[in-house]
């Protein structure tokens, strides 16, 4: 059974209630083209089943997605003309910049002297900070995490 929730427009895509062009799909996963591209071409994959966040998705569930990104990804380097690169990105929570609270990656298909810029001003870090936080990190993950 899939999970999905009612007011998620990625849940009507996944419903068919709303229309897409479709890259690829299997019982857990789907890509379609992103109908407000960065890019020609720009994908996205999303798991079938509602989560939110990355951080609420099952190991197993995202390495299947994982995977259809590598596939997209791939297929786009081949198939569209001009590809030389491609970004991927992942954003979780609204101040990161999630927008839609579904789970998805974007695959951005690039070329060089395009007209995208994913910089950003690089800061720098002294040694006792890195040490500081890596063991906050490392506490945390050693805990489990969440």
């Amino acid at each position: 059974m899939i999970l999905l929730t009612e007011d998620c427009i990625f849940c009507k895509i996944v419903k068919g209630e709303i229309p897409s062009t479709k890259l690829f799909e299997d019982e857990n996963v789907l890509s379609f083209l992103d109908i407000m591209p960065a890019a020609k071409g720009h994908a996205l994959v999303i798991p079938k089943k509602h989560y939110s966040t990355l951080l609420d998705m099952p190991h197993e569930e995202l390495a299947s997605v994982i995977e259809a990104v590598q596939k997209i990804a791939s297929a786009t380097m081949v198939a569209l003309p001009g590809v030389e690169g491609f970004n991927v990105i992942q954003s979780n929570h609204e101040a990161a910049g999630q927008v839609i609270p579904h789970v998805h990656f974007h695959i951005i298909p690039r070329a060089k002297n395009d007209k995208l810029n994913f910089q950003w001003e690089h800061g720098k870090a002294e040694k006792e900070e890195l040490e500081k936080y890596a063991e906050l990190v490392k506490k945390e993950v050693k805990r489990g995490g969440k």
